[in-house]
Order: structure tokens, then sequence, then C-alpha cells
């Protein structure tokens, strides 16, 4: 295989060598001029329903104020949730995976800042987070 270079791509290699002109850097999204990642997450893992509510209610609002469009909420499955063991109380609305979905869409200031609510995920019993997409500002 023959890999001559020919004199065009040499002009351009040399002007490229020379210049004093900064290379554009993809990665960076400040420089870039791209958004930034406009994507958070919690964890509830080990808050209480009352706690795991609130807290849920001041990150949405949060990351509304903040421009980010898309946050997942990491409930967890619930399957060693200890209310399983009470018989007396309901056991979808107990678990966080279910009760935190049900509050956010009962919540309407919370729904007055929300595009769409990845309900598939929520219903689905291997899936411990779902995904829920805010409106822009």
């Amino acid at each position: 295989m023959n890999k001559k270079i020919s004199d065009k791509d040499k002009k351009a290699w040399d002007k490229f060598i020379n210049s004093n002109d900064r290379l554009h850097i993809k990665d960076n999204p400040s420089i870039s001029g791209r958004p930034p990642n406009l994507e958070k997450s919690i964890d509830l893992h080990g808050y209480t329903l009352l706690d795991a509510n609130t807290e849920i209610e001041k990150f949405l609002f949060k990351c509304y104020a903040n421009g980010v469009t898309k946050v997942n909420i990491i409930t967890g499955k619930g399957s060693r949730s200890k209310n399983k063991d009470d018989p007396y109380q309901a056991k979808d609305l107990s678990i966080l995976k279910y009760s935190v979905p049900n509050f956010i869409n009962e919540n309407k200031q919370l729904m007055k800042i929300i595009l769409k609510i990845d309900y598939d995920s929520v219903s689905s019993p291997s899936k411990g987070s779902f995904l829920i997409y805010l409106k822009k500002k």
C-alpha cells in the first residue's frame, strides 16, 4: 500500500501546525456551546415515607429552577421493606417505589413543572427507579 501524502495535505498540515488558533474542545460543554448535562439523580434508599416526600418535593423544585429537564429517582424495589411484614399496611403504598410517584402525582404544584412521569418503570417489578421529565423554565 502506497501512502504518499499529497502536496495539498502537506500544506493543510503546515497551516494547522503553524496556526495560533485554539482548537474547539468538544468534551467541555461550557466551551463547546452545548448545554451542560441537564440530568440529575436522587437516591431515596433509607428514607421514611414522610422524609422521602419532603426531600423529593424540594429536589424537583430545585432541579426545575436550575434548568434540569430529566430527573432519575431511585426508590429501590421495596423487596427488603420492613413494611411488608405488617399485614395492616397497604403493600403498594408502604413502599417508596409506589408511594413517591403517588405523592408527586397528587401534588398540584409539582405537576405544574412536570412534563412526564415514566409510569412503566414504576410498575415494572424489576426496576427500582423511574424518570421524571421536567418542563423547561
